[in-house]
């Protein structure tokens, strides 16, 4: 089944592309923040919906991984006429850039790994198995419910509550099944790019906040000493999704660091 795209911006397809790929959640929906100040500065963007989530609904199979996911990105560049892009993924979809970096570096000019890392680590852990014990309990609203603790700082979660009310109330109407859910989380739990990442030459900018309550910042400061072309920007505060919790700040590095990755032809001026 194809998946779920959309381009924003110059519409030539050879233009200077980003490309964002969401978290667990999957959705286009979550880079809201930055695609407007993305194509101000003169970039062409794609988005699109993770296989089994949100406007590309399918059934996951048994064993879908992250290399899984990488591929579906090549096949997004491919449909949309991207031969090469920034990739910019938070969490999950920071590890599908890891991955499409190691199987494809020739698609990727630059990468942005907001939140992320390169394996699994304890506390992770503990946070994903309370979450699969609250929806195998309790279904997906109780899980739904439960997801901006780990993803926003308390004090902006109850200062934005009706914009948090609104997302968990979309998140439950278009939840994509529990069986979706666990194959998606089993997989970025498998992931393990630790002993490779010197082997990922492609710049990169690795963002963190160290107030992320559901994956340590300490696992982008081991991302950043990896990888051999890495720069890391560590905020004290945002949470899991400063992306969208701080976006003036989060965008002018996003685009400062976009505005030197000058291998890409035709880079905005």
């Amino acid at each position: 089944m194809a998946l779920h795209t959309e381009v924003h911006g110059k519409a030539k397809a050879g233009a200077p592309s980003v490309l964002l790929s969401s978290g667990l959640g999957g959705s286009a929906a979550f880079w809201k923040p930055q695609i407007p100040a993305l194509v101000d500065a003169g970039w062409r963007v794609v988005a699109y919906d993770q296989r089994g989530t949100g406007r590309s609904p399918e059934a996951l199979p048994a064993g879908h991984t992250i290399a899984d996911m990488a591929r579906d990105v090549a096949e997004v560049l491919d449909v949309t006429g991207t031969a090469q892009c920034v990739l910019v993924g938070h969490a999950l979809g920071g590890l599908v850039g890891l991955q499409l970096a190691l199987d494809a570096p020739e698609r990727v000019a630059g990468l942005v790994l907001i939140n992320a890392w390169s394996r699994p680590n304890p506390h992770s852990a503990r946070c994903f198995d309370a979450r699969l014990a609250l929806l195998g309990a309790c279904g997906a609203r109780a899980y739904v419910e439960a997801q901006p603790i780990f993803l926003y700082p308390a004090a902006w979660a109850a200062a934005h509550a009706e914009q948090v009310n609104a997302e968990v109330e979309h998140a439950v109407a278009h939840f994509p099944g529990e069986a979706n859910m666990r194959a998606r989380i089993a997989a970025l739990r498998a992931f393990d790019a630790d002993a490779r990442l010197a082997d990922i030459a492609t710049p990169t900018l690795v963002a963190a906040a160290q107030d992320d309550v559901l994956v340590p910042w300490t696992c982008s400061q081991r991302l950043a000493d990896g990888l051999p072309h890495a720069t890391l920007d560590l905020v004290p505060h945002g949470g899991h999704a400063h992306s969208v919790t701080d976006p003036d700040n989060f965008n002018r590095t996003l685009l400062a660091f976009l505005a030197q990755q000058t291998n890409l032809t035709g880079i905005p001026a």
